[in-house]
This record gives C-alpha cells, structure tokens and sequence, in this order.
C-alpha cells in the first residue's frame, strides 16, 4: 500500500475537464472521413463509458475496433485545444496535495489522449491511470490506496463502491443528482468548486 495518508482520484471527462467540444471535433472528422452518420450531440451527451460502447451504436461490429483507433489517432489533433477545464478543476487536486495527499486520475480514456489533457490544461495530477471503466476503476483506486473516488457519471460511482472508497459525485456530466445518489454516491455536490472545502472539512474530521 503507498505511504501516503491521503490518495484520492477523479474522473476525467466532465468531472475534471469539458471535453464535449473536443470530442464533437474527433467524431465529426471520423464521421466525414468514414461516410458513417454520427449524431455527435448525442454522442456528447451520454460520455463517460468506454469508446467502443458508443462507437458500436454507428458502425457494424467488425468495424467498431478499426473506427475505434482511427478516432484515437485523430484525437489529439481535434479534441485537445477546444477541450477547457471544469470549474474548480485545478483547485480540488491542488487542494489535495496542499494536505500532503496524492490526486490519481481514472479514466476510461485511453491514457496517451488523458495525459494531454491533462498537460495542455495544466491539471498537475500525481498518476493517471486510463482504460478503466465502472467496477473496473477499482482495481487502480485499490492498488494506491484510494479512500476517495469523485465522478459525474453512476459507473464512477460504482467503481468507488466496489474499492471500498467514499463516492463524492458531482452532477457535471450525463447523470443528475438523483441518478447518483440511486447508485450509491456517499457525497453529491454541485460542482468542483465546493470540493476544496468539502475535503478540508471531511479530513479535519
């Protein structure tokens, strides 16, 4: 188990970053380039589980890996600069270092992707962990010792429930208030710029 009395771990798209404009990019180039429709307002506004989920509601299932490495390939070109930083984003991982913690990052997005958010967006977490999604997420909350999982969608509440970790959820993304609390979220607040104090007060007590 780490040595650090403190790690907890965030969710990427729409918990730390808005990557809706930066994906609608990606998936209207696959579109144009492929000839597949892709109602990209839609796909926008369920993210959160893995890209082949979603890439399987418009292309077949023999194309949906190849359709899947060709968005990943024109990712960073098209959904990097337009994607912005949730509010209070920087100031809740920085409000977990400043108590002498660790902020993981875990996602279900491909991990070269993540780190450019990350890098591009000046969210300085400690470790970033991609490629996880819901029950999955556990495995990395539980092998560095996360008390801690905040997320905006019920599969990142499930991933903390299932790691043992206390779910704060913020109603950020595709799921709202009572959708997270059905799945389980210990902690529901507005957005991430009530988390520093949250936290504050949580560890204080």
């Amino acid at each position: 188990m780490p040595s650090h009395t403190l790690t907890v771990g965030f969710d990427l798209d729409m918990t730390l970053i808005d990557s809706r404009p930066g994906i609608k990019a990606a998936y209207e180039q696959l579109a144009t380039e492929t000839g597949v429709y892709i109602d990209t307002d839609l796909v926008v506004s369920r993210l959160g589980p893995p890209l082949e989920q979603e890439m399987a509601c418009w292309f077949p299932a023999d194309q949906v890996a190849a359709a899947g490495d060709r968005y990943r390939a024109i990712y960073p070109d098209t959904a990097i600069t337009p994607t912005t930083a949730m509010p209070g984003a920087r100031e809740s991982v920085e409000a977990v270092q400043a108590l002498g913690g660790r902020a993981m990052v875990v996602t279900a997005k491909y991990e070269p992707n993540a780190k450019l958010h990350l890098a591009h967006l000046s969210i300085g977490a400690d470790l970033l962990i991609g490629g996880l999604w819901a029950e999955g997420k556990a495995e990395a909350l539980l092998e560095h010792g996360a008390r801690i999982y905040v997320g905006d969608h019920v599969g990142d509440v499930r991933g903390a429930r299932a790691a043992g970790a206390l779910s704060v959820a913020v109603p950020t993304g595709p799921c709202d208030e009572t959708e997270l609390r059905a799945a389980g979220a210990d902690v529901v607040l507005p957005d991430l710029t009530a988390f520093p104090e949250w936290l504050r007060t949580h560890t204080a007590g």
